[in-house]
């Protein structure tokens, strides 16, 4: 959905062709203290990021009392064992974003049947309508669902979830290909930002390259844990699947 809003255009203006860091931490993690997500936050200011990618609306408040000047996509990650939809299922969660500060939200939006039975971008258009003002964010896993999100609200699309569906589950690196049709596929009607299994500055680049507005990247910057057991997993002989701990379920509750 191309935009004329001058204040999206804005943000949008201010992402392109810079990095986007994902700011999160769960209560289960090795990593985690009150302060965390700030501390995060405030080391990818320092490094020109250009944006903010968070979860839950605790992180968000944090974050924007911090005063860091960057615009926030805001999520909130909410799982059950029925359904692999759990990044802003309902609007619960959206509104519970919006009031903590999200500039941007974001949501699954894919083909996905949620914990309520429902189609997980149905909830795009209803989003849409009760906040016109807000940028809308679709993690989708396939050029399909970005197509669909761009035709009904979301002026950004990514393949955020590409490898955490049922046909994309044993999927580790990006798709490049895929993501360049993407690009091709939703042409000015979106943006497509790149999220999702990126390591290094040059699979940034070669994203921007092949027509990405931004980057996302998290886990290769702000979570050690994970960096440490793709190592593990690799000298270890690929005996365990550092993905499958990236990919679970997390508790509210402090370890």
């Amino acid at each position: 959905m191309k935009t004329t809003d001058p204040k999206k255009i804005e943000i949008l203006d201010c992402l392109k062709g810079g990095l986007i860091v994902s700011c999160q931490t769960q209560k289960d993690e090795p990593i985690y203290t009150p302060d965390m997500v700030v501390k995060m936050a405030e080391c990818a200011k320092w490094a020109g990021a250009v944006g903010l990618r968070l979860n839950s609306p605790e992180q968000i408040r944090q974050v924007k009392e911090a005063d860091l000047g960057l615009p926030i996509i805001g999520l909130y990650k909410v799982w059950h064992d029925d359904t692999d939809v759990f990044i802003t299922p309902t609007m619960k969660e959206v509104d519970a974003i919006v009031e903590a500060g999200a500039d941007i939200i974001a949501l699954d939006c894919t083909s996905q049947i949620t914990h309520e039975k429902t189609i997980a971008w149905d909830l795009l258009p209803q989003i849409r309508e009760k906040y016109p003002n807000h940028l809308i964010f679709a993690d989708c896993s396939n050029i399909e669902e970005a197509i669909h999100a761009s035709q009904n609200g979301a002026e950004i699309v990514a393949p955020t979830l590409y490898g955490y569906t049922k046909n994309t589950e044993n999927i580790e690196g990006a798709n490049y290909r895929m993501v360049a049709d993407m690009c091709r596929a939703v042409g000015d009607d979106a943006k497509v930002i790149m999220e999702g299994h990126l390591y290094t500055p040059e699979d940034a680049m070669k994203c921007i390259f092949i027509g990405c507005h931004a980057v996302v990247v998290g886990s290769a910057i702000t979570r050690p844990h994970y960096v440490a057991k793709r190592f593990v997993d690799c000298l270890s002989k690929y005996q365990d699947d550092w993905r499958l701990a990236e990919k679970a379920h997390h508790t509210n509750e402090l370890k």
